[in-house]
């Protein structure tokens, strides 16, 4: 069996006030040629479709039209919702689009409930586990913790069980939108902790053919069976290295047998400029970056006058612009830190990163760390001194 794996679509984003509907529409069918010239049999969409839970009406249309050309292709569909989108919402319907060959997978009472698709091999059991949202599923499974791991592992143990029920040969499939140790976030996603927590360990899907994760907006393999798509458009700055598209995997009688990464097409490079505006605005360095969507930081000691306005004059898609005078930061930390002892600056930092000061005990363990570190323990060095 063949499956091409993609998420976090986020239709009807904007990027720095840049409307993406045009290039989210290139992108679907870009999909649909992939779907045909690689001869996939299942596209799995693990979540986030739409970019906030009452979407335009545009990205619906849009949406409507990619479902419709996709349950109309030669490959059948899974989806799942995520946590931008309305599960309600975009789950309207799926018993009605099940008929169709595309399904939706966006209620709890759905987890343990699989798309069977039959291959040469046997079958394989496709299980789509929307975003979980801890609060709800604790409630509505009775959970001992509120957590992001407690409410997977407990749809992974539905999913065990149903599947423990299957014929011998079944392989299985599991669509997830969650932080998975081991990817690394974008600007562009939601924060989605809980209690400061939100990453589960990939053991939590153990014993699963391959795991299609959607959340993440950078493609990551976090081992062989388990990976992230990635969004198929960057939507922040700090995407601009990323390599987008979706993976395309090869499903045998005993597991995965290829992966391989297809890249989508981009619309705009992305590019991060640094340099005072006199070396952006006539340095042939930049030339490659004139037609990207550029991210500018000046490092001018002294804030120039019009500067977007001049610097669209050389890069006419310039969208964001950032100031940081050269050297500033290094003498904002140094008049920070100048006239304290090691003590003080310990506590500043402890008072800093837990908006409260540190204890009277806390202070003591303080003073004999610094102590301890100190070439000579009975000097108290002073910065700047």
């Amino acid at each position: 069996m063949r499956i091409l794996h993609t998420s976090d679509w986020h239709l009807g984003r904007q990027f720095h006030g840049q409307g993406m509907l045009t290039h989210q529409a290139d992108f679907v069918d870009h999909l649909l040629e992939v779907v045909e010239r690689e001869q996939v049999d299942l596209v799995v969409v693990a979540g986030d479709v739409y970019d906030r839970a009452l979407p335009p009406v545009d990205a619906v249309a849009l949406a409507d039209d990619a479902f419709t050309r996709l349950a109309a292709s030669r490959a059948r569909v899974v989806l799942t919702s995520g946590n931008h989108d309305s599960a309600q919402r975009l789950g309207f319907n799926a018993r009605l689009a099940d008929a169709a060959g595309f399904h939706l997978r966006t209620h709890l009472d759905r987890i343990a409930e699989p798309v069977l698709i039959p291959d040469e091999h046997g079958q394989v059991a496709v299980y789509g586990i929307p975003y979980l949202e801890p609060d709800q599923v604790k409630r509505a499974w009775d959970l001992p913790a509120r957590s992001h791991h407690a409410a997977l592992s407990a749809a992974m143990d539905l999913i065990r069980a149903d599947f423990a029920a299957r014929p011998d040969g079944t392989r299985s499939v599991v669509l997830a939108h969650a932080f998975v140790i081991g990817g690394s976030a974008s600007d562009s996603e939601r924060d989605i902790a809980v209690g400061g927590v939100s990453a589960v360990p990939t053991g939590t899907f153990d014993g699963i053919d391959y795991v299609a994760l959607g959340h993440l907006h950078g493609r990551h393999t976090l081992t062989e069976s388990i990976r992230y798509s990635g969004s198929p458009l960057a939507y922040s700055f700090s995407e601009a290295a990323h390599v987008k598209g979706c993976w395309l995997i090869d499903l045998g009688a005993d597991g995965i047998t290829a992966a391989s990464f297809i890249e989508a097409p981009v619309p705009r490079r992305l590019a991060r400029l640094t340099g005072t505006i006199d070396e952006l605005l006539h340095d042939p360095r930049y030339a490659d970056h004139e037609d990207s969507w550029v991210q500018a930081t000046l490092t001018d000691p002294v804030r120039p006058v019009q500067a977007m306005i001049r610097l669209q004059a050389r890069f006419p898609h310039a969208i964001a612009l950032q100031f940081a005078p050269a050297g500033e930061r290094e003498r904002a930390a140094r008049t920070l830190l100048e006239g304290r002892t090691d003590h003080e600056v310990a506590l500043q930092f402890v008072a800093a990163m837990r908006s409260e000061p540190a204890t009277d005990e806390e202070s003591d363990l303080l003073r004999d760390a610094c102590e301890c570190a100190a070439r000579d323990p009975e000097v108290d060095v002073v910065v700047g001194a």
